[in-house]
């Protein structure tokens, strides 16, 4: 992958403002800038953002129907009504319905929690889930992370006597289910302030109105924060506003105190001991929790995180390790497919999206895969799977480009189809694949933008090699928690050279661990390059080069700083 830098350089008056604001803050001209780059422009403003107080959370009655769910809930309870915590099958669904189902518990035993089986049921609200819920007496189901287009199944349920509480955050079709009440921020005509909840926390919104209505201290709900962060870094939702306050303190928990069943997790993951971020949550705490829907049933991961006995934890996360590496497995044999596929195919070659599909290919995993082949072609992606004449998978997007606005286009070739900006779940029959394909491929090659087709590294500053000390790590660390809306900032420092020291390691012989001099001190800087080795005969020749990277605290070496570079390319001198 070629990345395009984008770089524009401080103006006088931002250095000046970043000057006065370090002065204020106590801290370097640098992080000042970075934190004006963020909108933060004032004393004030900085303390807020790097003190995120759960008091400023927004009053989840401001929520359309707030009021309607928490009635109903109410009654459900007082009647001693069957209740059903019903999420989806990947990690927001399932931390979800473990938050609720484990604050609800506490106060009341008529409840269960139903997650639907992937190959058997599909995504979202299925009529067996219901129908089982009717065999259990189940008068009330509250939905997590799903449900905003279950017209119909809310519809049968409602004839079986079954009321619905829907807690999502995708997109909304004009017209709405038939539930007693609907909490999404994205509902046209919402008046909540925040609109990038995930479903975990919008089901976090409805226990909080359900807290504050019965007199119940918050504090109870601060040992589930642990479950929002998970979440919200899982599902990839902007970490700024609201998101950013139930991150922060999420962390907090997950560090200090986590729930057994992501405890469980973190052992089974090696970073027991370890200060845990949002990117370990991302490639290691959130995978495993996936696997489980992936390759079995979502069920299991929900057992997982609400079970309250170490020991039986650690098992359940045994098990789930395990289906992670199965996977692992399955994952790299359906890209490696897919991307035959697409060497092979001229078509899509030369087309700005791809589709694909395979009888074959594991229903569980065409999301992962539709990812993978974003990263490598950097075009949105659809991946199809088949079973018995119903395609079904998953859409991903590259930055810019709206892909559920490209899916929505050919909503009337569709069974089904639900998510947001970057990822959608479709279905559809299968001999309408070849008129999807046309349809899909012609909206993007006439919506998509060129600066859309190549993937864009934003740079924040550039350093020399004796601006980054261990006390601007430390000040770094204060921007986290990190995420989209609140990336890690990314620097540029240009005409580096080899120290004599760097090496191509890993596996395969596919990274690069470098140590690296600049012209202008004499500093020997240690950095890694991920997937990078490509540039190692470059690097080794004695010629200059650039790189953009972020500044991080060494795994292996507590305090010591590390460069964790994104990107490499020869000096304009060199070219």
């Amino acid at each position: 992958m070629q990345f395009k830098w984008n770089y524009q350089q401080s103006t006088p008056e931002k250095r000046q403002a970043a000057k006065e604001l370090a002065e204020k803050i106590g801290m370097s001209t640098i992080m000042a800038e970075l934190l004006i780059e963020r909108g933060i422009k004032t004393e004030s403003a900085a303390k807020r953002f790097f003190r995120p107080m759960l008091n400023e959370l927004i009053d989840p009655f401001l929520m359309n129907d707030m009021d309607v769910a928490v009635d109903r809930l109410n009654d459900a309870m007082g009647r001693k009504e069957r209740i059903m915590v019903y999420g989806d099958y990947d990690v927001d669904g399932c931390t979800a319905v473990a938050l609720v189902y484990k604050f609800l518990q506490q106060f009341y035993s008529n409840i269960d929690y139903y997650i639907p089986n992937r190959e058997g049921e599909g995504y979202g609200v299925s009529r067996q889930g219901i129908d089982y819920a009717a065999e259990t007496g189940v008068k009330l189901i509250i939905v997590l992370d799903c449900g905003i287009k279950a017209i119909d199944e809310i519809a049968y349920a409602k004839q079986k006597g079954i009321d619905f509480i829907i807690c999502d955050h995708h997109e909304p079709d004009e017209e709405l289910p038939p539930a007693v009440a609907i909490l999404n921020a994205k509902r046209r005509d919402s008046s909540y302030p925040f609109k990038h909840l995930c479903g975990c926390g919008v089901g976090f919104k409805l226990m909080q109105a359900f807290a504050k209505n019965n007199g119940i201290p918050f504090a109870r709900l601060i040992p589930l924060l642990d479950f929002c962060a998970v979440s919200i870094a899982a599902d990839l939702v902007p970490v700024e506003g609201e998101n950013r306050i139930l991150a922060f303190h999420g962390l907090k928990q997950l560090n200090i105190s986590p729930s057994t069943g992501l405890k469980a997790i973190i052992d089974i993951c090696g970073l027991t001991g370890r200060e845990l971020t949002m990117s370990d949550i991302v490639f290691k705490i959130g995978p495993r929790i996936n696997a489980s829907g992936r390759m079995m049933n979502g069920r299991e991961a929900v057992e997982l995180l609400v079970e309250r006995d170490l020991q039986k934890a650690l098992t359940m996360a045994t098990r789930i390790n395990e289906y992670n590496e199965q996977r692992k497995d399955v994952d790299k044999q359906m890209t490696e497919e897919a991307n035959d596929i697409v060497e092979r195919l001229e078509s899509q070659q030369h087309m700005p999206s791809i589709v694909l599909y395979d009888e074959g290919w594991k229903k569980g995993v065409v999301g992962i895969v539709a990812s993978r082949l974003t990263e490598i072609y950097y075009r949105p992606t659809v991946v199809l799977t088949i079973i018995d004449g119903m395609a079904s998978g998953s859409a991903r997007s590259v930055a810019g480009f709206d892909v559920y606005d490209a899916i929505k286009s050919c909503r009337d070739l569709l069974e089904n189809f639900g998510g947001h900006t970057y990822a959608v779940g479709l279905t559809l029959k299968q001999q309408n694949i070849p008129e999807f394909r046309r349809r899909f491929q012609e909206y993007v090659n006439s919506h998509i933008l060129p600066e859309q087709q190549q993937q864009t590294l934003d740079i924040d500053m550039e350093l020399d090699f004796h601006d980054i000390t261990k006390r601007l790590m430390s000040e770094l660390k204060r921007l986290a928690p990190h995420g989209p809306g609140n990336e890690k900032p990314l620097f540029l420092t240009r005409n580096v050279y080899d120290y004599g020291t760097s090496k191509v390691v890993g596996r395969h012989q596919e990274h690069i661990k470098l140590e690296l001099v600049d012209s202008k001190s004499p500093v020997v800087m240690n950095g890694i390059a991920f997937g990078q080795s490509a540039a190692a005969r470059y690097i080794k020749s004695k010629r200059s080069f650039n790189i953009v990277y972020t500044i991080e605290e060494n795994t292996y070496k507590r305090g010591e700083v590390q460069l964790q570079i994104e990107d490499i390319q020869p000096s304009e001198t060199d070219n």
